[in-house]
C-alpha cells in the first residue's frame, strides 16, 4: 500500500466521508550525489548556528516565524494543526462546477482519495453522483502547512483530488506579445487554416497515456551505463565549442509549403511507441 499522506474526511452538506490522501505522482528522477570535482568525494551540507558557528542536530531544530527583526514565534506541527483543527482534517466541498470551466493552467498536483472502512458507502455515493452529473467538487483542504483550493474529480473507481492554483498565483498575460485573433491582420490565409485542419485530422488519435514514456530518462540512463562500461565515470564533460547553426533572424518561412509537405507525409508521422520492455536498467542507480 502507498504511504498515507493525510487522514481526515470529505465533507459536503451534512455528509462526512472518512478518507485517506495518497500521492498520485511517481516521477522519474535520478539519485544524484553532489561531488567535489577536485577529489570526486561527496559534498556535505552542515546545519550550524549562524551566531556561534556550532553544529546543530535535527533534534535541536525548531521552526520559527520572524515577527520582528531577530525575534521569532516558534511553531510546531501541533501548532499548525491547532490553528484550525477542522481545516487540517477535512476536504471541505464548497460547490460543484462543470469541469471544463476550470482552465488547464489552474491544475497543480494530483492526489488519490480512498475511503477507510467506515466511508465506503458515502465514497461510492459521491463518486457516482459526480459521474452522473458531470460535475467536479471544489473544496478547501490543508496539506501540511498550506491551504489549497482543490477539484474532486471521478477517475475510474477513484476520486482524484487535484490541487488548484489560486488566481493570484498566475501571471497576467497582458504584457505578452501574441498575435491578434484577427487572422487576416497577421497574414494567415483561409487556405492555410484549412491545410492545418487537414493535418490535425490526419494526426488524430485516441488518448492512450500508456503509449507515452520518458525517453529522455532512458537515454540518460544509457549514457550513464556507457560511461561506466568505458571506465569514464569521473570525466567532467565540458560544453562543446561547436554552436548549432540557427536560422537567420527575419528569415521568411513558407508556412503553406510546410503544411502541404506535412499533410503529404501524414501517414508517416511518427507515433508514440509502446512502452519499452524492461532493459535490465534500474532507475534508482546512482550517477556516481
Amino acid at each position: 500500500m502507498p504511504r498515507t499522506l493525510w487522514k481526515g474526511a470529505i465533507s459536503f452538506g451534512l455528509v462526512h466521508i472518512p478518507v485517506g490522501l495518497y500521492s498520485a505522482e511517481k516521477r522519474n528522477s535520478f539519485d544524484l550525489t553532489m561531488l567535489d570535482r577536485r577529489s570526486m568525494k561527496p559534498v556535505g551540507f552542515k546545519r550550524y548556528n549562524k551566531e556561534t558557528g556550532e553544529d546543530v542536530t535535527w533534534n535541536d531544530i525548531v521552526k520559527g516565524y520572524e515577527y520582528e527583526k531577530g525575534r521569532y514565534v516558534v511553531l510546531t506541527d501541533e501548532d499548525f494543526k491547532r490553528a484550525n483543527v477542522e481545516a487540517t482534517q477535512t476536504v471541505d466541498i464548497l460547490s460543484f462546477v462543470e469541469q471544463d470551466q476550470i482552465g488547464s493552467m489552474y491544475y497543480e498536483t494530483p492526489y488519490y482519495l480512498a475511503p477507510d472502512k467506515r466511508g465506503h458507502k458515502g465514497y461510492a455515493l459521491l463518486r457516482e453522483t459526480l459521474k452522473q452529473t458531470g460535475k467536479v467538487g471544489i473544496a478547501n483542504v490543508v496539506i501540511r502547512t498550506r491551504q489549497y483550493v482543490a477539484a474532486l474529480i471521478p477517475y475510474n473507481d477513484v476520486i482524484l483530488m487535484n490541487t488548484l492554483r489560486y488566481a493570484s498565483e498566475l501571471r497576467d498575460t497582458d504584457d505578452l506579445e501574441v498575435p491578434s485573433s484577427n487572422l487576416k491582420s497577421v497574414g494567415v490565409s483561409p487556405r492555410e487554416v484549412e491545410m492545418a485542419r487537414r493535418l490535425v485530422e490526419g494526426m488524430r488519435a485516441a488518448w492512450k497515456p500508456q503509449e507515452h514514456r520518458d525517453t529522455y530518462h532512458e537515454d540518460l540512463l544509457a549514457l550513464i551505463e556507457k560511461r561506466v562500461r568505458a571506465g569514464q565515470t569521473e570525466v567532467v564533460t565540458e560544453p562543446s565549442q561547436d554552436e548549432e547553426k540557427r536560422p537567420a533572424k527575419g528569415e521568411v518561412i513558407d508556412l503553406m509549403a510546410l503544411l502541404k509537405k506535412s499533410v503529404e507525409v501524414k501517414g508517416k508521422v511518427r507515433r508514440p511507441q509502446a512502452p519499452a520492455k524492461a532493459r535490465g536498467r534500474k532507475s534508482g542507480r546512482k550517477a556516481a
